[in-house]
């Protein structure tokens, strides 16, 4: 893999720029360490304090056990209570000790099933965890990786099936593009963790069916629902549109997000000496290209829209933080991958967007969702519960492509 090196000149590698990512990450860890309740981590409000009866979940849980085990691992005294705060939670309330696995909340209540998207999570929590020395990391790891072999993954499909029910009965007919991109995201962690190249191989199987067998035949759209034949359902949730997990039509914030892992998932296959096909990188830069393209002011504001219909034609108009954070984080490693000015310019552009409209430096953290006008709102995603997507982003771009972000930071690797 032909990965260039970018002159000191670049934004992406001056010493200010970099000393800013890293004290703006500190400021998001800061806030979210209010988060923690005592059966693991709970959603904060737009100031930053747990409203009256916040109750923890695992999504939650396993995104701030992931960033505090990164914060651990950066050399950041005083995180590694909060990740091991996190496996005991995953370890305790949030697992189904009859079934195994793991609930969407404590003991069940409210529950709608056992899903891909939570269990991967799981999955990349318990790898950094590890990384981070956590006690009981090692346990939870074991477990994460059982219920992902045992239930989700199929072999046949070459992807994660989604949602059962507690008892791992009635599986959904259905299949989702999310749950299985977060899965590549993980597969890539446990690769280093467990020295098994296995998980690279099977987030190549899921890239190459959603990305280049269906994105690709589709303008690279990146089509979100199928059936449990993986036939897409191009008219899911026409009539809930703004759902936070399975919208309607396309979402640019998921294609910038696939352009990254495709880059990552093409290094890692280079750094375990397996064959990367050349198309990972050609998919992620028309991706990439496609969504800036077809997502950027393209309602006559500034800033991405969360979703588009099948014409390209705007249908959720609001500008959510991580697709702008996953834009960063995209740009940046195109940029580091080719070397190329454009995608200087867009992780300029992305960022300086960032900076006048989602940093709250008043309140803390970032405003989790701009109006149409891109004023703050709270319609999709009220408060600031979110760390990983904005956190990952200040990292990435001072970490080279493989390993993973955890693995980089355990075994202090730099870019240059």
């Amino acid at each position: 893999m032909n990965t260039h090196n970018l002159p000191a000149t670049h934004w992406l590698d001056t010493p200010a720029h970099s000393a800013w990512r890293l004290a703006e990450a500190q400021r998001l860890l800061a806030f979210a360490k209010a988060a923690k309740l005592p059966d693991g981590f709970g959603s904060l409000d737009a100031r930053g304090q747990l409203p009256p009866g916040a109750r923890a979940d695992t999504l939650n849980t396993a995104r701030m056990t992931h960033c505090f085990a990164l914060a651990h691992l950066q050399g950041l005294p005083g995180y590694l209570a909060y990740v091991e705060h996190g496996v005991a939670a995953l370890r305790g309330a949030m697992r189904d000790a009859t079934y195994g696995g793991w609930f969407a909340h404590p003991e069940g209540d409210t529950d709608s099933g056992k899903t891909a998207y939570l269990h991967a999570f799981v999955g990349l929590a318990a790898s950094s965890a590890v990384l981070a020395d956590a006690v009981n990391a090692s346990a939870l790891l074991e477990d994460a990786v059982q219920m992902l072999d045992a239930h989700f993954w199929s072999e046949e499909e070459g992807a994660l099936r989604e949602t059962f029910s507690r008892a791992w009965q009635l599986p959904e007919p259905y299949r989702g593009a999310n749950s299985n991109m977060h899965a590549v995201e993980a597969f890539l962690t446990l690769a280093d963790v467990t020295g098994h190249s296995l998980w690279l191989h099977r987030a190549l199987r899921i890239a190459e069916r959603i990305i280049h067998n269906h994105a690709a035949a589709n303008g690279y759209r990146v089509i979100e629902h199928f059936d449990a034949l993986w036939q897409p359902l191009p008219h899911y949730n026409q009539e809930r549109p703004a759902d936070q997990f399975r919208p309607y039509g396309s979402t640019p914030g998921h294609a910038l997000e696939w352009a990254r892992l495709l880059l990552h998932l093409e290094a890692s296959l280079d750094r375990a000496g397996l064959d990367a096909p050349g198309w990972l990188h050609d998919d992620a830069r028309a991706l990439f290209d496609a969504a800036c393209l077809q997502a950027w002011n393209v309602d006559g504001a500034e800033g991405f829209v969360y979703t588009l219909d099948w014409a390209d034609r705007p249908v959720v108009r609001a500008r959510l933080h991580w697709v702008h954070a996953e834009a960063c984080a995209a740009a940046a490693a195109l940029l580091q991958r080719t070397g190329e000015a454009q995608y200087e310019q867009w992780y300029r552009r992305c960022w300086d967007f960032i900076a006048n409209h989602f940093i709250d430096l008043a309140a803390g953290s970032w405003h989790h969702e701009l109006d149409a006008h891109n004023q703050p709102a709270g319609t999709l995603w009220p408060g600031k519960p979110d760390l990983y997507h904005a956190y990952q982003a200040l990292l990435l771009p001072g970490l080279p492509l493989a390993p993973s972000l955890a693995s980089c930071l355990a075994g202090n690797v730099t870019k240059r």
